[in-house]
């Protein structure tokens, strides 16, 4: 009794998941929350508090990406304003967000970034185009792929 192949059904299979869309530009973000340099740490905090995000991109005038500010950005400032006993009102972002910011290709298949996820431990990668910033992609966003080609071939 010899292995039977089963290449007929998964060639037919793999038909299907050609239409199938993998790519990050599929999945990513492009309404984004975005902040700006000159921006205080105290309307970033609200912001975040009201959109129920934990950090976002800092782009200047013309939406270019200048850095990343986040939740863990904030409450260092909270937590050495405190140390120092001096007040944030008047702070802004600029020297606080983060500026080596890895960004990821939006022709990137969704499984290549998942494992960026996890090599780079990053929460979000923007996605930039002609200099610009268009969206941005989350492990949350990763999650959402993975669930909509449950039952497919993830090969490719």
């Amino acid at each position: 009794m010899g292995i039977k192949s089963f290449q007929g059904a998964r060639r037919q299979q793999a038909n299907a998941a050609d239409k199938t869309p993998l790519k990050v530009s599929d999945y990513m973000t492009r309404n984004l929350i975005t902040f700006t340099p000159n921006q205080t740490i105290e309307s970033v905090m609200q912001s975040l508090i009201k959109h129920r995000i934990s950090g976002g991109p800092v782009v200047n005038e013309k939406q270019e990406l200048i850095g990343i500010i986040s939740e863990g950005d904030c409450i260092k400032q909270i937590s050495e304003s405190r140390y120092y006993n001096m007040p944030m009102q008047d702070k802004t972002i600029e020297k606080h967000m983060a500026t080596n910011i890895e960004t990821i290709d939006g022709n990137m298949n969704i499984f290549d970034a998942a494992n960026k996820f996890l090599n780079a431990k990053r929460r979000r990668f923007p996605i930039i185009e002609n200099g610009k910033l268009v969206g941005q992609i989350s492990q949350k966003d990763v999650l959402k792929a993975a669930m909509t080609l449950k039952g497919r071939n993830w090969w490719k």
